[in-house]
């Protein structure tokens, strides 16, 4: 994270002076390293001109040019005073009734200038409205990965000024991005996942900025993705990332609107009249990466407008890996060893299928009645979000002479979906047609009672 410090050539001279220690150089333009400590000066000495180099980020509204050159080449700061140990599992079960205003106030009085707000350029401005409402100091970062919105970018610069701070940018080695361009090129997340762009752009950044704080503030929330984040605490020792300490247990992760919900949110922010990205209301909801992030359509989930074309137990781009769940061999989601996903689709008008179910259905050219069936992952988000467009479809076509049905499509029934179904993500809604053999895959994304019910009358 770029941390503000006073410039670069103040500190290297202020080395040279006292000792005969040489600089380090920098091997290639754009490389982030850190330079090593100087042997020569005490430890006393130098935690005390680290110290007094370390400014309070929004205490000097007015930006000054040096400040992430000289944050990306300098040893994070070391504060004198470990954090004492604590229950934070205890702590989050006190808070968690708490207002996101009263957590925000006990991180930042807990933590001071060794915790930070994660700002991705969304709907967590309402973390920086909170953090500016407690009247305490506080420090925001945001990580550009070179590939942002320009809503973004101008959002970045209207918080700037609008709240009187300086955002702490971290940028991704431009060794490795060049690397991963000159390789793969600039879309190779389309074909072969997005996690190897994300782990250069935005994981490794992220790391290097947590290495200097010992808590960061994240604006993550349960009803963002059911999948992967409906078990998100207050607060939490971070199980992926280590702190300025280093090792495990060094960093705490804080998620002061984890309970709320996504409209209380935007209430709070037009109440306040905070700054948002004009992305919003072009039907962006979760904004990340411009060739990654498109609006949501009718009865999609918020978190379908990212990596649409990936499964989606794979919508994390590993920043808050921590969260996703583990799959069992069975196809159960398991964490810590134990399954929490019930199954989803759960009503009389909705007929389970087995495998030799809808092998049948695909060897019959004459059947009696047609069926729409949907292949389907309990744990995932998106099947989640249209559970109840399905059932209410399923309602509305009871008696209709059409049959409407599930198939639970994965774990071991994975391979035999995407070979004989057509399942490319989840989830994917077949209509199989009264006299012909071949399932008619769904195109749309658009999962509303009417674009479903549309489709369906259109082929029966």
């Amino acid at each position: 994270m770029a941390l503000a410090f006073t410039s670069s050539s103040a500190i290297h001279g202020s080395l040279s002076s006292s000792s005969s220690y040489e600089q380090p150089k920098v091997s290639q333009l754009g490389t982030f390293q850190p330079l090593e400590r100087p042997q020569l000066l005490s430890s006393t000495v130098l935690n005390s001109r680290r110290r007094s180099a370390v400014k309070p980020l929004n205490a000097e509204p007015k930006r000054n040019d040096s400040i992430v050159p000289s944050a990306a080449t300098i040893v994070a700061p070391e504060v004198g005073e470990n954090v004492e140990a604590e229950d934070f599992e205890k702590l989050a079960k006190e808070l968690q009734n708490a207002s996101p205003l009263e957590v925000m106030d006990k991180a930042l009085e807990k933590f001071g200038d060794d915790i930070a707000i994660a700002f991705s350029g969304a709907e967590d401005v309402a973390l920086i409205e909170y953090a500016h409402l407690t009247g305490r100091p506080y420090r925001v970062f945001s990580l550009d990965t070179g590939r942002l919105n320009p809503e973004t970018y101008q959002l970045f610069d209207t918080v700037e000024k609008h709240y009187g701070i300086r955002i702490e940018y971290m940028f991704p080695d431009s060794v490795e991005v060049q690397a991963l361009v000159r390789t793969k090129g600039l879309f190779s997340f389309y074909e072969d996942g997005h996690q190897e762009c994300c782990r250069v752009r935005k994981v490794r950044p992220l790391r290097r900025a947590l290495k200097g704080l010992r808590a960061w503030i994240t604006g993550q929330r349960k009803d963002q993705s059911p999948g992967t984040r409906s078990e998100i605490p207050i607060v939490q020792v971070d199980p992926s990332f280590e702190g300025l300490d280093g090792g495990a247990g060094s960093l705490v992760k804080w998620n002061p609107v984890a309970n709320v919900d996504g409209k209380d949110i935007w209430n709070f922010l037009r109440a306040m009249n905070v700054p948002v990205n004009s992305l919003h209301s072009q039907g962006y909801v979760s904004i990340g990466c411009e060739p990654c992030t498109r609006p949501v359509l009718p009865g999609q989930h918020e978190r379908e407008g990212r990596w649409w074309w990936e499964d989606a137990k794979a919508k994390e781009c590993g920043l808050h890996k921590g969260n996703i769940k583990d799959e069992s061999i069975d196809g159960a989601v398991q964490t810590n060893g134990t399954a929490t996903i019930a199954d989803i689709f759960d009503t009389k008008d909705i007929v389970t299928l087995s495998k030799p179910g809808v092998e049948n259905l695909l060897k019959l050219e004459d059947r009696r009645e047609p069926w729409l069936v949907v292949l389907y992952a309990p744990w995932c988000q998106f099947c989640q979000a249209m559970e109840g467009s399905y059932v209410e479809l399923a309602e509305k076509l009871a008696g209709s002479g059409v049959k409407v049905g599930k198939f639970r499509a994965d774990g071991d029934q994975k391979a035999f979906a995407q070979q004989e179904l057509q399942l490319g993500s989840f989830p994917t809604i077949l209509f199989f047609p009264k006299h012909s053999s071949k399932a008619i895959k769904y195109p749309s994304e658009k999962r509303d009672v009417d674009s479903l019910l549309a489709f369906v009358n259109a082929l029966r």
